[in-house]
């Protein structure tokens, strides 16, 4: 893949934001990784040589890599100047694109890769960005060979390859999963940076234009198998978790439903109804979040009100995001556990008239989600796409990653980094 006219296999854009930097340092972690057998030749790009310089001398002295510095191309590009994005995209096999919120900043990057050959990975959870992406560019990138795959980090590999995990393990046909996910902190509590809580104001402020851009597509919809599985209430409780749950307002469902579309309508694999919730804990945590809840909804549908949410991110979180996002103490004793609760039928069995009667349990466990996952999810995501070629889909396109990564090796490649798929229990009903 690597050529004098393409010199590097990957290429981080946006290398010195808040999340970039963490890609940058897995990045340079997978270049030395010992089951390596080749190369790997990347670059950072951004818009400040000197700021870029910092990242990599940042991550040379944590991971003790004195010469890391050198051996890392740097680009110069501006999100503002379309040249600057193609003259990168004609030197990368594939960006890894880190620049959000998506929504005023993606288009023009996978616009540069799809027309200078280029795949493009980002880590977007913007369900909006994400459809109008794939409906927009799916052929163009068909046409050209190249794979834009959006979803890539925690938002939403662990959800998107869980439910295919799931069907993989269950000795019969999945036909629906519940998730929940988990978050566990330190002593010192949980931060996420305010890049995030951006991209979550701006998402919910435009929800209309999702509304529309789905209608507009008019897709016919995939066939039901087995009972409709029931929408909980937006507070429940998770008897088996013993915790209080809320529907997760992420990026996830959105991935889920398009994956097992297209595994349907490609594969004809049976489809899998897809629900999402977050385990919040006791009824503390339940009013806590009710009121950050409230306050959010509210103030998010008028412009001033976005206005004041995106200035004091602190306040109006009650704590969780801010400005300068997690210390590495919150970082390091941070994880999470996404665990599936699916029901189906074994092989003798019809879904027509027949109550489910299979029942499977599986996890997702993995270090801190927003900033030590995400960078792992992403860039396992990219060496899949360098290394597993012939099980990728077979033209490029606009692709999630379930869809884009079902027959390859991504789960196995998770694994050995410490995002842990397994089987927590499985019986018949």
């Amino acid at each position: 893949m690597v050529t004098a006219e393409r010199p590097f296999h990957l290429v981080v854009f946006g290398a010195s934001g808040f999340t970039g930097q963490f890609v940058t340092e897995e990045v340079a972690r997978e270049q030395v990784d010992p089951e390596r057998s080749s190369r790997l030749p990347w670059a950072v790009a951004g818009r400040s040589r000197e700021k870029l310089q910092r990242v990599l001398e940042r991550a040379a002295l944590k991971l003790g890599r004195p010469t890391l510095s050198s051996e890392v191309g740097i680009i110069i590009c501006d999100i503002a100047n379309p040249a600057s994005l193609e003259e990168m995209a004609k030197q990368a096999a594939v960006v890894l694109n880190c620049v959000g919120p998506y929504r005023f900043y993606g288009e023009p990057v996978i616009k540069a890769c799809i027309e200078n050959g280029a795949s493009c990975i980002d880590i977007s959870g913007e369900p909006q960005f994400l459809e109008l992406m794939q409906w927009k560019y799916h052929e163009k990138a068909a046409e050209k060979g190249v794979y834009i795959i959006g979803s890539s980090g925690f938002d939403s590999i662990p959800a998107d390859l869980g439910v295919i995990y799931t069907r993989n393990k269950m000795n019969g046909t999945l036909t629906a999963v519940e998730s929940f996910i988990t978050i566990h902190s330190g002593p010192e509590g949980l931060s996420i940076h305010d890049g995030t809580w951006k991209s979550a104001v701006y998402g919910f402020g435009d929800q209309s234009s999702l509304k529309k851009l789905r209608n507009a597509s008019n897709l016919k919809p995939v066939p039901l198998v087995g009972p409709k599985l029931k929408r909980r209430w937006p507070i429940s409780y998770c008897r088996e978790l013993k915790s209080y749950s809320i529907p997760f307002m992420g990026s996830d469902v959105s991935v889920v439903r398009r994956t097992q579309r297209y595994l349907y309508e490609n594969f004809e694999e049976s489809p899998v109804q897809y629900a999402a919730y977050v385990a919040v804990g006791g009824i503390t945590s339940v009013i806590k979040l009710m009121f950050a809840g409230l306050f959010f909804l509210f103030f998010v549908r008028f412009g001033i009100g976005r206005q004041l949410l995106i200035k004091f991110p602190w306040f109006f979180s009650f704590g969780y995001f801010s400005k300068q996002g997690p210390t590495q103490k919150q970082l390091d004793a941070a994880s999470f556990t996404l665990t599936f609760f699916g029901q189906g039928y074994g092989q003798d069995i019809g879904a027509d008239k027949n109550k489910p009667n299979l029942k499977i349990c599986t996890q997702v466990k993995g270090p801190e989600a927003g900033y030590v996952a995400t960078p792992i999810a992403m860039v396992q995501a990219a060496m899949t796409l360098l290394n597993d070629a012939s099980d990728l889909p077979k033209a490029g396109g606009g692709f999630t990653p379930g869809a884009a990564f079902s027959k390859t090796k991504l789960i196995d490649r998770l694994n050995k980094h410490g995002i842990e798929f397994s089987v927590i229990s499985s019986s018949e009903v």
